[in-house]
Parts: structure tokens; C-alpha cells; sequence
């Protein structure tokens, strides 16, 4: 399954997360083979993406280096003298070779390149459900999903925490698993690495949402009652 497709399907499958979501996937200890709690190996260097932005300096040659080049929808980044060339699932060092390949004899004897990630748009959580602000962000470093969920203030007070899924694109599939976040928070359970273009999902608790609402019609039943 090509990259986009896989993303596209792992948004709409986040997307219908409702009371039976979690219902097929894994938990428990068979959650941590789809989102582990400690890097895969083969996980190693970053490699870029698109929407990602790098800065590439070609050494003495002000006019060939680029500032801020974003990676565009086909994983291409434009240049000066070579026009665009292929980014997306290369690393940074391997991008600088490649280039340096496309400059030797056309442009420069001996270019020497260097590859810098300005922007790694791909390095982003979504946080979606019952959080108190939903949205996209941006991981720095290791992430786990007790830290994931901090990063949106928080869930509410209807947070089903016994069932938080997360959604991932592994091996070009979209998978997902259940996780227990009051274990978790206790200790019982360990905390699961959140990677770049995961989706948390935190689902609506039926039973807390219940109470909360009696609270909130509490005041309109009480108008509503005959005076006698």
C-alpha cells in the first residue's frame, strides 16, 4: 500500500472511532507488538517525508544552496542548475550525497553538500476524542502517550482512559491498539512511544457522560417541576 493511501485510511479509521472502536484490536501485552514501549531497531535515522522542510548548503556556493526547501507532495525538493530531486524516504545524508551526485561534472568538480531537517512535518502526534484541546503536534525527541496526551491539556472529565487507542502506519498498514491509561499512570503497565504520524484517540466514556449530563439537566428538571 503506497504511503498516502495508508494515511488516508488510517485518518478514516480514527476518524469512526466510536463506542466500539477498540473492538478487534489488541491490548494488553499484545498491544506493545503494534506500538512498542521502546524503539525499534529498525527504526533508525529519520527519514524524510513529505511536507518536510530542509536547508542544503553547497559549500562556496551561495547561489546553489537553498533555504527552508520544502518536500513537496511528490517527495521532491526543487534546486538551482538540477531542478527537482527525489527526497522522500531518503535520510538527510543520503539526500546530500544524491545531490552531490547530480552537481559533480554538470555544475561543480567536487560539490560537497550538507543536509539539514528545518521542519519535520511528519514528526507530529494528532490527539484527538475526549481531550481538553485536540489538535496536532509536533514531537521533540521521545515521546510516550502519557506525555502525548499532556500535550493536549489533558483529557476531560467523560475520558474513557480504559480504552485509549493508537492508531500507526507499520509495514505500509494501518494498525492500532487499546491501551489502559490508568494502568499506565500506576505503574502497572508500561508507557508506549508515540511515533511521527500516530493518531491517539481517546474515546467518550458512556457512563461518565451519563452523570455529566444529569448534572447539567439537573437545574431544568427542577424548573420544570409543578409548584404546588
Amino acid at each position: 500500500m503506497k504511503p498516502c493511501a495508508a494515511v488516508a485510511l488510517l485518518a478514516a479509521l480514527a476518524a469512526c472511532a466510536g463506542p466500539n472502536a477498540a473492538d478487534g484490536l489488541p491490548r494488553g501485552q499484545a498491544a506493545y507488538r503494534v506500538v512498542p514501549a521502546t524503539p525499534a531497531v529498525a527504526d533508525g535515522p529519520y527519514r524524510l517525508a513529505a511536507a518536510d522542510r530542509v536547508d542544503i548548503a553547497v559549500y562556496g556556493e551561495a547561489d546553489l544552496s537553498v533555504k527552508d526547501a520544502a518536500v513537496d507532495a511528490a517527495g521532491r525538493v526543487a534546486l538551482p542548475m538540477i531542478g527537482p530531486v527525489p527526497a522522500a524516504d531518503r535520510t538527510a545524508d543520503e539526500l546530500a550525497r544524491q545531490i552531490e551526485d547530480r552537481l559533480r561534472g554538470r555544475v561543480l568538480r567536487h560539490p560537497q553538500v550538507t543536509v539539514a531537517v528545518a521542519d519535520a512535518a511528519s514528526q507530529k502526534v494528532v490527539v484527538e476524542g475526549e481531550v481538553r484541546e485536540p489538535g496536532t503536534y509536533p514531537l521533540k525527541g521521545p515521546t510516550t502517550l502519557l506525555e502525548a496526551l499532556s500535550l493536549a491539556r489533558g483529557e476531560t472529565r467523560v475520558a474513557a482512559l480504559r480504552e485509549v487507542l493508537v492508531f500507526r502506519v507499520a509495514d505500509g498498514r494501518p494498525k492500532g491498539a487499546v491501551f489502559d491509561v490508568n494502568r499506565i499512570r500506576r505503574g502497572d503497565a508500561a508507557d508506549p512511544l508515540i511515533r511521527g504520524r500516530d493518531r491517539v484517540v481517546v474515546g467518550y466514556s458512556n457512563k461518565r457522560g451519563w452523570w455529566r449530563d444529569f448534572l447539567a439537566a439537573s437545574p431544568l428538571v427542577a424548573a420544570a417541576r409543578p409548584v404546588l
